[in-house]
Order: C-alpha cells, then structure tokens, then sequence
C-alpha cells in the first residue's frame, strides 16, 4: 500500500508538472488555429460522407425515375397492342389478334415489374432523403460552429495581443517608475545623491581647512601686530624714559642750582 501511494503520488505530480510545462508552452494563437484546422478537416470528412450519401440517394431516385418512365412506357405499348388486337379481332383476323393481345401482356407485365422496383425503392428513397436532410442539417451545423470557432479564435487572439501589449506597456512604464524604489531612475538618483553628498563633504572639508589657514593668518597678523607694538614700545619706551630722565636731570640740575644759589646767598 505504502509503495502503491508513494508510486501515485509520483505519477500524480509528474502529470502536473508536465501540465504545468504544457501550459506554459502553449501558445492560445498557435492552440486555436489548430483547432480550426481540425475542425475544418472534420467538416470535410462530414462533407465527403454526405456526398457519398447524397450520391447514393440520387442514384437510387434514379433508378426509380426509370422504373416509373419504364412503367409508363410499358403501360403505354400494352395499351397499343391492345388496341391492336382489337382492330385485328373486328377484322376477323384472331390469330393476329391473339399474338397482339399476348404482347399487351406482356407489356402489361413488364410494367408490373417496373411499379413493384418503383415501389420498392420508395421507402429507400424516403429513409434515405431523411438520412441525407439530417446530414445537410448537421453539416450545417458543424459550419455554423466553425464560424464561431473562426470568430472565438480570432477573439481570443485579439485579446491575448492587446494583454500581451498591456503587459509590455507595464512592464515599460514600471522600468522607468521614478517612484518605484527597485527602478533603475531611483537606483541612479541615489547614486547622484551620493556623488553630491560626497562633494558637499569635501566642500566643507576644504572651507574648514581654509578658515584654519586664514584663522592661522590672522593669528600670525596678530603675534606680529604684538610682537611690532612691543619692539615699538620698547623703541618708544627707552627714548622717552632717556627723555626723561634728562629733564628730570635738568630740573634736579637746576634746583640744585638755585639751592646752590640760595645757599650761597
């Protein structure tokens, strides 16, 4: 039992996997044509039966328009030699008429024989006119379904060509949806944006390496502006303080003097 249900389940999913590959080859266009063609070779197998059929019927008909025009005939020749005999009978002449009178039967016989053929072909040619309208009727039928099929075919192609067009056109705008994150325009965006995140970067890594570089300068500007005042100070501080010194030397000089003067007065 186990292997029974492992080896059908194997055969199950084998037949679906070869479905699946069945389905996924067809093509409707392809299918549909063929079956068109399959379906017309059948109508012309049911047209060549019908001929053979209708052939057959017509033959029959024939045969029975012959025993009827042969009745007629006969009918026609028994009557003549009756009439015959009954000339040759009034003229006293009985062996002649005898010898008409026998050939008015057998005319009359032969005539039999034709109606009981025409007879006998008629429900032949009854069943047989039955059969051939039954035939036409579906052959009829059997070309109404192919013009539907011709119709359904080219309907179905139709729609399969503006699904594949609309599946086209999808997949062309969906390549090129600047919404979509998976597409290739979002994919370059990004990278642009990184190229520009990137310069933005060294921009300002170089505007801070040149504030650096003028800070530094103005630093420098600074220590020499500093280092220009205080040799200017100290050039400007020893002139003053040597002028100093002699005016207050003067000064002492001459109070000293005029103590001097006082002292001396």
């Amino acid at each position: 039992m186990v292997k029974q249900s492992i080896f059908g389940r194997i055969a199950t999913l084998a037949k679906a996997n070869i479905n699946t590959m069945l389905d996924k080859a067809e093509d409707p266009q392809k299918m549909l044509d063929q079956m068109v063609r399959d379906y017309t070779n059948s109508i012309s197998e049911a047209e060549a039966a019908v001929a053979q059929t209708i052939g057959n019927l017509r033959m029959i008909q024939d045969d029975y328009n012959e025993d009827l025009d042969a009745s007629k005939s006969w009918g026609q020749k028994a009557l003549a030699a009756s009439s015959k005999a009954d000339q040759f009978r009034t003229a006293g002449d009985t062996a002649s008429a005898d010898k008409f009178d026998n050939l008015a039967k057998v005319a009359i016989e032969r005539q039999m024989d034709s109606e009981k053929s025409a007879k006998a072909a008629e429900p032949t040619i009854a069943s047989q006119t039955e059969i051939v309208d039954k035939l036409k009727d579906g052959l009829d039928k059997m070309n109404d379904k192919r013009r539907q099929l011709v119709s359904k075919r080219d309907e179905l192609t139709a729609r399969a060509k503006s699904a594949q067009a609309q599946s086209a056109v999808h997949d062309a705008v969906k390549s090129i949806d600047i919404m979509d994150p998976s597409s290739e325009v979002n994919r370059f965006e990004e990278k642009v944006r990184r190229e520009e995140a990137r310069v933005r970067g060294q921009n300002e890594l170089s505007a801070s390496s040149l504030d650096a570089q003028f800070e530094s300068l103005e630093d420098l500007g600074e220590q020499t502006e500093v280092e220009a005042r205080l040799a200017a100070l100290k050039a400007g501080g020893t002139q003053s303080l040597t002028a100093g010194n002699a005016t207050d030397t003067g000064e002492n000089e001459l109070d000293y003097s005029e103590g001097a003067t006082t002292q001396s007065n």
